[in-house]
């Protein structure tokens, strides 16, 4: 079974830092997950206000949890209050479906894990995210 390496997640946390700060936006915290939503690496700049790394967390969690970006997550959970509150209140991971978090893909399509960031604005942190994935050699989706 394919999986996220560490040098993988380090190259996509470099990436989107990196990223964030070409575009100048506000401080950051970036989260890798692997396929099981277990963080293999993670950073918060210098700045970033202390929820930032939980919301990063609870992005790429969602992400990886429901197998889904967390901007389609986002969209679904605005559909289904109800039941995307549900599942945040009862998983063991860290929930929130908001814009920011993508999956980690590999070269075949296999899911290796998520990034989440947290800082700017969801479409900011789904750039950087983004941005990390690209410059780390894999795919997002």
């Amino acid at each position: 079974m394919p999986t996220l390496t560490l040098d993988q997640a380090q190259a996509a946390l470099r990436g989107a830092l990196q990223a964030a700060r070409s575009h100048q936006f506000r401080p950051m915290a970036i989260v890798v997950v692997d396929a099981a939503g277990t963080v293999i690496t993670a950073a918060r700049e210098d700045g970033a206000t202390a929820l930032r790394m939980t919301i990063a967390t609870g992005k790429a969690c969602a992400a990886i949890g429901m197998g889904a970006n967390t901007r389609l997550l986002a969209k679904k959970a605005s559909e289904m209050p109800a039941f995307f509150g549900s599942i945040a209140t009862s998983s063991s991971h860290p929930f929130i479906p908001q814009t920011g978090a993508m999956l980690v893909l590999d070269a075949s399509g296999n899911v290796l894990g998520a990034i989440g960031a947290s800082g700017g604005t969801g479409d900011e942190d789904e750039l950087i995210v983004t941005a990390g994935i690209d410059s780390a050699g894999l795919a997002a989706r």
